[in-house]
């Protein structure tokens, strides 16, 4: 498909159409079926129009979603590294504990079993699974060398 601006001779009047090819608008020209949409004269002409062209510059190229996965989970990794405690094991324990408030908050991320994540979630402790692609490596314990 492709548009033109069109300009009536008879009204001055300025429109725009769409036509399947150009080859299709100088047919139907031809045939006096492109009339004005003001006063219906078949004295319409092309004006002068820039065209939309689209460049194949990267900038323009559409994002690849799986690599703004890839980055997006990356992100979550580091911050996950950074901002929670690994509490290992001991997850459920200490969600528990924060939740009854026997200690202060604090971002936490460990592991749990199925049983104890039923209980938690019947217990109204909030917590939930955090995707693999989310999960940073599991830091190694400090003073040991292996």
């Amino acid at each position: 498909m492709i548009r033109y601006a069109l300009s009536c001779k008879a009204c001055e009047a300025e429109f725009e159409a769409w036509f399947a090819s150009s080859g299709a608008y100088e047919s139907q020209k031809e045939k006096r079926q492109v009339r004005c949409l003001d006063c219906g004269s078949s004295r319409v002409e092309k004006a002068i129009m820039a065209p939309a062209v689209k460049t194949t510059k990267a900038k323009d190229a559409a994002p690849d979603p799986e690599k703004l996965m890839e980055e997006f989970a990356a992100k979550a990794r580091d911050h996950v590294a950074e901002n929670f405690d690994y509490v290992g094991e001991s997850f459920a324990e200490e969600a528990r504990s924060m939740f009854y408030g026997e200690q202060d908050h604090r971002p936490i991320w460990g592991e749990t079993t199925a049983e104890e994540r039923e209980a938690l979630s019947e217990e109204g402790v909030p917590a939930a699974p955090l995707p693999p692609a989310f999960t940073p490596p599991v830091p190694k314990p400090k003073g040991r060398l292996n």
